[in-house]
């Protein structure tokens, strides 16, 4: 990661983080400070984390939380969270760091998202009897714990004391290699997220009134290939009424030159006109996109097409709209489905992705019942989820971790 830092800004950023520490640490958290230690490898995961975080910090109120993150696209953003006393980069693994961390943080309770897993910080954990939990679980059996080489994958497993998972399918891999008493389905964070999100929804005046009656098509966490899609989507006539705000994953200057170049007549919001010839409008700043689907017609899910996958399809299916993405959705249960509910519409990964939204776009343009179906469908499936969230707390309570 060291030699990366010389050539990746985000490698860079993760080393500099790391920098004196433990140090940091010793001098914020006190030896008579009650912890409680949340650890998420990125934003995606902290916010996965968040609804559970909050609802344990108001039921222990005696208790301080400290967030610990791996990747510095999460630690930037989020380093002022006030949910959290403190928020800081996880040291790297190894024996003596884990050891001297939890020397310093001696928390009482360890919960940990989704996908992280230290050798050393869980082992270390586990050898203090410090109660640990594994919330948001997802497994697939392609995942090194259930091959024939996934011991120590499957040691770290056995860490834990309790793994909360998504679903059933999970569920059975962990029993398939004998950890079942471990292991219970409580449901994705993320859904009491979303729900959240949207209940604190924020008005954004300026969207409101570029679309007017307008229909809207909102563009949400775009890479290149998902906005190639939408240009050549937008040169069909029979959506001529229609009005695009684009999100792009990473705003910066060199993105926002490609987004121009590629819709010569956008709008950057932060400097949007009352232009009635315009159609498209450019999200030029973070931290909007989840309000700015509630004024969305359609919503398209970006990172489906080259990228890794796609992105958090939820926080546009709670406002009732029907939802597209690219092929790359296929490892995330949630788009799989509402794909299946009729409340998302998967592109192919070939030229004619831009065709198929076109015709997808016009048809519930001219079929107004069929685009609120859709739109219902995605909504009832957000709100048939949640409680994740309170079925972690109430273990908690149970089992009296934190007394």
């Amino acid at each position: 990661m060291k030699g990366a830092a010389l050539f990746h800004p985000k490698a860079k950023a993760w080393v500099k983080g790391r920098i004196g520490l433990l140090p940091q640490l010793e001098r914020s958290i006190g030896k008579d400070d009650r912890v409680i230690w949340m650890h998420v490898a990125s934003l995606g995961e902290f916010e996965q984390g968040r609804p559970l975080l909050e609802k344990i910090k108001r039921t222990y109120p005696t208790y301080r939380i400290l967030l610990t993150f791996f990747s510095p696209s999460g630690y930037e953003v989020r380093k002022n969270y006030s949910g959290a006393d403190w928020v800081f980069y996880l040291p790297m693994d190894g024996p003596k760091n884990a050891k001297r961390f939890l020397d310093i943080v001696h928390p009482s309770l360890v919960i940990f998202v989704k996908y992280e897993f230290w050798y050393f910080y869980l082992k270390k954990i586990n050898y203090r009897k410090i109660p640990l939990l594994l919330v948001s679980a997802l497994f697939r059996e392609e995942m090194s714990f259930f091959k024939w080489h996934g011991s120590i994958s499957r040691k770290m497993l056995s860490r834990f004391d309790h793994l909360f998972v998504q679903n059933e399918a999970s569920l059975a891999l962990i029993e398939k290699i004998g950890l079942g008493h471990l292991a219970s389905i409580s449901g994705d964070t993320r859904f009491d997220r979303v729900l959240e999100l949207s209940s604190q929804r924020l008005p954004i005046a300026s969207i409101d009134q570029f679309k007017g009656d307008a229909p809207l098509l909102v563009a949400g966490s775009t890479w290149p290939g998902d906005e190639k899609v939408i240009a050549t989507a937008l040169l069909d006539k029979r959506l001529a009424t229609l009005k695009v705000v684009i999100a792009p994953h990473e705003i910066n200057s060199t993105r926002l030159k490609e987004l121009q170049s590629l819709f010569p007549t956008a709008q950057l919001l932060s400097s949007i006109e009352n232009n009635p010839t315009s159609t498209i409008v450019i999200i030029d700043s973070i931290g909007l996109l989840s309000s700015a689907y509630q004024y969305a017609t359609f919503a398209l899910i970006g990172g489906g097409f080259k990228e890794p996958g796609i992105h958090n399809t939820l926080e546009a299916a709670v406002y009732g709209v029907p939802v597209f993405f690219g092929p790359n959705y296929k490892k995330f249960a949630e788009a799989i489905d509402l794909v299946n509910t009729g409340g998302a519409y998967p592109l192919d990964d070939s030229t004619n992705a831009s065709g198929q939204l076109a015709n997808q776009l016009h048809f519930f343009l001219t079929n107004n019942n069929k685009r609120e179906e859709s739109g219902l469908a995605a909504h009832h499936y957000v709100q048939s989820k949640k409680g994740a969230s309170e079925i972690i707390l109430k273990y908690i309570q149970t089992k009296q971790l934190l007394t």
